[in-house]
């Protein structure tokens, strides 16, 4: 018997029934108008004896099932039931989180554990962003996985939140406290590289070693490899897998979500360790479980090893040129790159950003004030560097691109300059307004979509009496704009530029993050950019690995209210 009821799946029902109607022994079947349920007698006189039975065939009763689900789904979209909200975490009190800082003290050590006002407010305040801001209750200093898994158990009895902080470079509130206080569980003392594996290239580090660190010890030892994934310089392993990072050399080896960390030893919030794969090269064996932790941002566990792969470390230079407009540099891009030179970097970068360079630069170089691209070129000699810049010129000075002024930085030492311009150009912008502060944001788009993207933006700045530079991995369509203010007003303005980039980026196929991450300053558009079937799957994840909801508490969107989707919107 098959009983139908609204909470039953239509394709269910239509399932069953179809099932049903290919039986031998249900050449009609028979549907009870009170109890909505199906009899499969097939007796002429039991619809005679019984009239509450009406006798329908395959055909008629997919029709009713139809009507009804239609029926089913219009209600649906015009009722306006209550939204369940996700359960809040219940946390401990005053009284409990005093208990396991005590706890923490005699476990770690008192000189590990620090309730000192200064220490809270470094690790629960950032200068690079301006979210809200809240401290956390005690910073603790783990040496060891070990150590972590003794952290969370006391965190899980007293139901403390749990925040991981590794480099402090996060620009989106990634490392912010919880309203309710919790313990900061800070990576510094976990920096060491364990083991360089040459011959496979790859190489075992703890969650606090930095990716420049990392390259200048294999320089030091004379290792022609490095770790391409290039963000802020004092950037960490664990933080960078955790928000899913990249940088300017994405365009040539991607981000942190392609191949470059292959596992994880990851302490759960159930305190048990797990890693996530084994060091091969490659890998089919069910789920790619380190995936997902990357761009988690401390929401699933704690990372306390990584095992990163390395790339060949090849000769590069840099370049420079000017182009008419941002349309022309981006299109010029798009050609460059189908020639399949070498091409480590490409940068755009507008006329703001060339002002604040010639006057606070590295370089002594001074450029025209125009929309100009940074190319840096990689390969396997100077010759190849040099037919990588001759074809670059052929295609950037045609006449369609109208690109003028092309340079070649004559040796190694004015190529770091040049690339230091780029590099440097927080600090840089920021001399633009004296006494002014820099709110960075960052979105991505299709590479073809960018140059309306920077163009909108740039007449909302103007709107709103804005200064700004405008970065661009127009390799990867991914740009970075620093708006800078100096009063709460423009920091309002600011606000509500990064706003509308937001939204546009979304409108045109894009993400509200290419690298940044999601923390506190963007998890009001994930539902609009992912849809709120794969959020509310992120949460069900969630549920599932934390379900006290300790680690890393109003990230990534994982405390927001579940939806409900009208089944008119299912396609």
């Amino acid at each position: 018997m098959l009983r139908y009821s609204p909470g039953l799946p239509l394709r269910s029902v239509f399932l069953a029934s179809r099932n049903l109607s290919k039986c031998p022994c249900s050449s009609r079947l028979l549907l009870h108008r009170d109890a909505h349920s199906v009899s499969t007698s097939n007796s002429p006189e039991n619809s005679q004896r019984n009239p509450g039975f009406i006798p329908v065939g395959p055909f008629w009763l997919l029709a009713l099932i139809a009507s009804g689900g239609l029926g089913y789904a219009i209600a649906r979209y015009t009722e306006e039931p209550p939204v369940p909200k996700a359960a809040e975490p219940k946390f401990g009190t005053p009284e409990d989180f005093s208990r396991a800082i005590g706890e923490l003290k005699g476990t770690l050590g008192k000189d590990r554990v620090s309730t000192d006002p200064e220490d809270l407010f470094i690790h629960g305040f950032s200068a690079n962003d301006y979210h809200p801001d809240a401290p956390h209750s005690v910073v603790v200093y783990p040496s060891s996985t070990e150590d972590v898994v003794k952290i969370v158990k006391i965190a899980t009895k007293h139901r403390m939140p749990v925040t991981p902080y590794s480099g402090a470079t996060s620009l989106e509130g990634h490392y912010r406290g919880h309203s309710t206080g919790g313990i900061c569980v800070d990576m510094s003392n976990m920096d060491k590289i364990l083991e360089i594996h040459e011959a496979d290239s790859d190489l075992v580090c703890q969650p606090g070693a930095g990716w420049m660190d990392i390259n200048d010890t294999l320089k030091q030892k004379g290792i022609p490899l490095f770790f391409p994934i290039d963000p802020a310089p004092s950037a960490t392993i664990g933080g960078m897998l955790s928000t899913g990072c990249s940088g300017t050399n994405a365009v040539r080896y991607g981000t942190a979500k392609a191949e470059w960390f292959l596992n994880a030893t990851v302490v759960l919030p159930s305190g048990e360790v797990i890693k996530t794969r084994r060091r091969s090269r490659k890998s089919s064996a069910g789920f790619d479980t380190t995936k997902l932790f990357i761009g988690a941002e401390g929401t699933l566990g704690i990372i306390t090893e990584v095992t990163i792969r390395l790339a060949p470390l090849l000769p590069t230079s840099v370049a420079v040129v000017q182009f008419p407009d941002v349309r022309k540099a981006t299109e010029a891009v798009r050609e460059v790159m189908n020639r399949g030179v070498g091409i480590q970097c490409v940068e755009l970068v507008d006329d703001e950003f060339i002002r604040a360079t010639n006057k606070h630069g590295m370089s002594k170089r001074k450029w025209p004030v125009k929309d100009s691209l940074f190319f840096k070129f990689q390969g396997h000699s100077k010759e190849s560097l040099k037919d990588t810049a001759r074809v670059v010129k052929e295609v950037v000075e045609q006449a369609r691109f109208g690109g003028t002024g092309f340079h070649v930085a004559h040796d190694e030492q004015e190529a770091s300059d040049l690339w230091a311009d780029r590099k440097n150009a927080y600090y840089s912008s920021l001399a633009l307004v004296e006494g002014s502060k820099g709110w960075p944001t960052d979105v991505c788009v299709p590479v073809s979509k960018l140059p309306d993207l920077v163009y909108d933006t740039k007449k909302d700045l103007a709107e709103f009496g804005l200064v700004s530079t405008i970065v661009g991995h127009v390799g990867d369509g991914n740009f970075h704009a620093l708006i800078l203010f100096k009063t709460d007003e423009e920091m309002a303005k600011a606000k509500q530029v990064i706003h509308r980039m937001v939204k546009r980026a979304i409108s045109l196929d894009g993400t509200c993050t290419g690298e940044h991450g999601v923390g506190i300053g963007k998890k009001e558009y994930l539902v609009e950019e992912l849809g709120a079937g794969t959020v509310k799957l992120m949460r069900t994840v969630k549920d599932a690995i934390d379900p006290l909801g300790l680690f890393n508490p109003g990230k990534v969107s994982i405390s927001f209210e579940v939806l409900l989707v009208s089944p008119l919107m299912l396609v």
